[in-house]
């Protein structure tokens, strides 16, 4: 794989045998040189096995410092809720009208929340959502009767993660442009929430790795005592 100057000066920068502190890696990737803001992203690998459901590991946290770009939100409602969603910020809000907008290609948006009541009319389109993260579920909490309460959350900078096929999660945990303190705050939120959603009949070492990186940098390993 092509890999670019830039990119090359940041991989210089470090041992790749190495484990960093926090504040180490989060140094590294900021001498990255890109013309855009870039995300700065969490990946951990688990010692769960995704192919039992009881170790699917998956859940949500608010970042103390939001996640630096606007979250577009659709709600899922009757009327009785629509005043509330728009007033807490929904940029989309409705009902049959808006699956089949999505029916016919749309996908302008970026999370999606609904009522309980809403479900079988948005599960004409759960095998679009469905693979792209984006339909709501009662796990998520993105399936809720205080529309308002979770768009303000997910407007804040409330992120979902789930492990996928190969033990793997990945979260995002804000921009490069972040100051360190902001993104060290937001990194720790991460990593208590995905050991507090430790499945209890995971055994052995649950996080076994975890890494640092940015969108166009390489992956920092980190040390390992951030997780205790």
């Amino acid at each position: 794989m092509f890999r670019g100057k830039k990119y090359k000066k940041v991989a210089e920068a470090y041992d790749r045998t190495k484990s960093y502190g926090l504040e180490q890696a989060l140094e590294i990737l900021k001498k990255s040189e890109v013309k855009f803001d870039q995300t700065v992203e969490l990946h951990f690998n688990l010692g769960v096995d995704p192919k039992n459901s009881d170790q699917a590991v998956r859940g949500t946290v608010v970042l103390p410092n939001g996640t630096g770009r606007q979250v577009r939100v659709l709600v899922f409602c009757k009327d009785n809720n629509y005043q509330a969603a728009q007033d807490a910020g929904a940029d989309y809000v409705g009902g049959a009208d808006l699956v089949q907008k999505i029916q016919e290609g749309w996908l302008e948006f970026d999370a999606v929340v609904a009522t309980p009541d809403m479900m079988p009319v948005i599960s004409k389109v759960a095998r679009v959502l469905g693979p792209r993260g984006l339909m709501p579920s009662p796990k998520s909490g993105t399936v809720t009767v205080n529309v308002a309460q979770t768009v303000k959350e997910l407007k804040a900078g409330k992120i979902q993660y789930r492990v996928d096929k190969g033990a793997n999660v990945h979260a995002p945990v804000g921009k490069l442009s972040f100051t360190a303190e902001q993104l060290i705050e937001n990194v720790k939120a991460v990593i208590d929430s995905v050991i507090k959603n430790k499945p209890q009949t995971a055994k052995g070492t649950y996080i076994k790795s975890l890494f640092l990186t940015a969108t166009m940098t390489p992956s920092l390993k980190l040390d390992m005592s951030l997780t205790r």
